[in-house]
């Protein structure tokens, strides 16, 4: 069988100095917001651009957080519309309620499967504050046009970044300093992955990162003194040691991603599967590689009866989900085709070449 992904693989190259680093701990006995974090955020906000990054709990603290944050410095009230994507994971849903904020739910381009700039101005009311971009499947939303609306309406953007590590328009812009603020997620199957949960939050705010690193410690900067109100969601230091010595391996990792897509894309030939849409530019990482078909059962058990693991994301967009009650009525028709029709085929670094080779002929096939 080929996995979709083998985690226990793909983590395999790291283990000698995973293991070195670990001990290293143990022998300093410091696990909290130490040397770890510092040195993992100065290299992570260094590879983003970025003048801070704030390491937090996981993606949608994360989220979360920069919400709060503005809140806190008055440049979000509760009650306050945030323009988001209805296709997307419920995380970047649920970040805004959790912050007492009103997600306005724009349709994506079908083709991108991101949100679509064209229609996020015919969404914008006085109450509207911020803009909530997906770098959906680690392909970049369109920033430039998503910006410029932004700006005409003096709107806060905020960057959900969580599968988009290293995705980049030019040197100087990559994901993460496309924004005002920007999300990451570390979960252990991204580009950048942890081995549990973790995130970060990059800014080129100075009083954004002030508040953030305060919030993230019970809005404590010295110890037992509490000038806000904050949480705990603090990067733990054995996951900020692993992440920087994988870092260095990140756009190797994407680098490798991208030449499987290029194959995938100019070898899978067949009319019964509709391919994502790539410009070949450095824009996207390929977290996932994400086909489409109208008959998805059919496909996904033939792929498995031939030895091929395969994964929905994601099968029930986010208004349709129970816990969001109030906009099981609503209708996002492009939302509901792309949640009906994705199918994700593997594609990471673990994969061999004879793997590849067999998922493209058994596609081929069908």
């Amino acid at each position: 069988m080929i996995h979709f992904l083998n985690l226990r693989k793909l983590n395999q190259p790291f283990e000698v100095a995973f293991q070195k680093k670990m001990k290293q701990l143990l022998e300093g006995g410091w696990y909290i917001l130490g040397n770890e974090v510092k040195q993992f955020e100065t290299d992570f906000a260094t590879y983003c651009g970025t003048k801070h990054c704030i390491g937090v709990g996981n993606g949608l603290d994360a989220l979360v957080l920069v919400f709060k944050a503005y809140i806190h410095l008055g440049k979000l009230q509760k009650g306050d519309e945030v323009i988001v994507p209805a296709n997307t994971y419920i995380a970047s849903i649920l970040a805004v309620l959790q912050a007492d904020l009103v997600p306005v739910l724009v349709e994506p381009r079908l083709e991108t499967f991101n949100i679509n700039p064209e229609a996020i101005e015919a969404k914008i009311t006085p109450k509207t504050k911020a803009i909530l971009p997906v770098h959906l499947y680690g392909q970049l939303c369109e920033m430039k046009a998503i910006n410029e609306i932004a700006q005409k309406h003096n709107l806060l953007v905020i960057e959900d970044a969580a599968q988009a590590h290293g995705s980049q328009f030019s040197e100087n812009e990559t994901a993460g300093n496309l924004s005002h603020a920007a999300a990451f997620s570390f979960y252990p199957g991204k580009n950048l992955g942890a081995l549990g949960d973790a995130g970060a939050i990059t800014t080129n705010d100075d009083e954004l990162a002030s508040v953030l690193f305060s919030m993230r410690n019970y809005g404590s900067k010295v110890k037992y003194e509490n000038e806000i109100i904050g949480v705990n969601s603090r990067l733990d230091e054995l996951q900020a040691a692993f992440l920087s010595i994988k870092l260095k391996q990140l756009d190797s990792e994407n680098e490798f991603r991208r030449s499987m897509a290029k194959r995938y894309l100019s070898e899978i030939k067949n009319d019964k599967i509709i391919m994502p849409t790539w410009d070949f530019s450095q824009n996207h990482v390929f977290h996932l590689f994400v086909i489409r078909t109208s008959n998805r059962l059919a496909l996904q058990n033939y792929l498995k009866e031939n030895g091929i693991d395969t994964m929905i994301h994601y099968p029930i967009p986010p208004h349709k989900q129970k816990a969001l009650t109030n906009w099981n009525q609503l209708s996002f028709p492009i939302t509901e085709k792309i949640h009906d029709e994705v199918l994700s085929i593997p594609l990471n670094s673990g994969l061999k070449a004879s793997e590849i080779q067999h998922i493209i002929t058994i596609l081929n096939k069908f």
